[in-house]
């Protein structure tokens, strides 16, 4: 860090100084050389070319303050008290740079469903005009309060311990990333510990189970088709909901889906099997959806646990329950946890890894199922 006092020409034949702080430069994103500099002007303004006893006296006062001040800022920056900062910075509201952040990551297709998610909560908890400023740690613990005891669902019920941790998390990585751009002068979470991740719950069907949902009536037929489907793919909702013939190649050595995933923006090749295949119908436009007339919400939802119970299974299961039914029949049907992860289009193993524990759990179940025998062993 350089820091000097500097000068520049304005208007009566005057001087305008001030204190540069000169941090070094980098080179921008277009290759162009940037330097990191800040600047405090003093207000004060000696003549450039002073003539008379007087004007010179004048000038050597303002001279004399503007050196004073600058060795007070060199000495509070050697002693670490001085912080630079740009006081704009702190004024642009916490809903606007958060905005700014999650925009990013949708260029950068990242994780940008998360935090589109977290942020209609955050904006039922932020006042709109809220300024980065005038952040600091108790609003970081209150909305940690409001998602602990206030914040719902879609569907009116407290959130799941995993969207809390989720929701807290995008949070605090935008006021992380507020700190380290310096438009937080401290750092709000230093002492604010975030949400345990809950162990996920994933309800799933048995191929028993299964059978029994084709077999029992669904009011909406397409509903009743591309959940199959995705038990028997796994696709999620969203891959299937804008899945076009265009997608879809009957080939001579079988069906595959081409497709750009909504979640990851990975582009998969996935083969599906005749049964599959058969589920989708009769070939339309390539420039048609192939589950026309699919909607999301509350009807669908409420449609596939009666359709359940029309088939005497009490779980509570989802449209993305399938995605998990596909997952476990795999394993126990003898896919390795690569191929199975492959399919599923996850980008890391360890999320497949949550399905080997339940094949786990019930094959300790399964070691019970064999009654007592009146054993004579001495």
């Amino acid at each position: 860090m350089k820091i000097n006092l500097k000068s520049k020409k304005i208007k009566n034949g005057k001087l305008s100084l001030f204190i540069e702080f000169y941090k070094g430069h980098h080179i921008d994103k277009n290759g162009v050389n940037k330097y990191d500099r800040e600047f405090e002007y003093l207000k004060l303004y000696p003549l450039e070319n002073p003539n008379t006893s007087e004007e010179r006296r004048k000038n050597k006062e303002i001279y004399e303050l503007a050196d004073k001040i600058l060795a007070i800022r060199q000495a509070e920056f050697y002693q670490g008290k001085f912080k630079l900062k740009n006081d704009k910075k702190g004024q642009i509201t916490f809903m606007d740079y958060y905005e700014k952040l999650k925009e990013d990551r949708f260029e950068a297709k990242a994780n940008y469903g998360n935090w589109d998610a977290a942020q209609k909560h955050i904006e039922r908890y932020c006042p709109p005009h809220k300024q980065l400023k005038d952040i600091d740690t108790e609003f970081v613990k209150g909305f940690k309060r409001y998602l602990n005891t206030k914040a719902k669902t879609k569907s009116g019920t407290p959130l799941s311990q995993n969207s809390k941790y989720t929701y807290f998390n995008k949070f605090k990585a935008a006021l992380r990333e507020a700190y380290t751009e310096n438009y937080l002068e401290e750092n709000v979470l230093r002492s604010v510990k975030g949400f345990e991740q809950g162990e996920s719950t994933r309800e799933y069907l048995t191929y028993s189970e299964l059978q029994a949902m084709t077999q029992a009536e669904c009011k909406y037929p397409i509903l009743k088709s591309a959940f199959i489907f995705s038990c028997l793919t796994g696709l999620r909702w969203s891959d299937i909901d804008k899945m076009k013939w265009s997608e879809v190649r009957d080939e001579a050595t079988g069906t595959r889906i081409i497709f750009r995933q909504k979640k990851t923006d990975g582009l998969e090749y996935l083969y599906v099997s005749k049964q599959s295949r058969k589920l989708l119908g009769k070939r339309a436009n390539e420039s048609d959806r192939v589950f026309r007339g699919l909607k999301y919400g509350a009807v669908y939802n409420t449609e596939i646990l009666r359709w359940c119970m029309k088939a005497g299974i009490t779980k509570h299961i989802t449209f993305h329950s399938a995605r998990h039914t596909n997952a476990v029949l795999l394993l126990e049907n003898g896919a390795d946890i690569y191929t199975v992860s492959k399919r599923l289009g996850h980008k890391e193993i360890r999320t497949t890894e949550i399905y080997t524990k339940i094949i786990d759990e019930k094959m300790k179940e399964a070691a019970n199922l064999i009654p007592e025998l009146d054993l004579d062993i001495k």
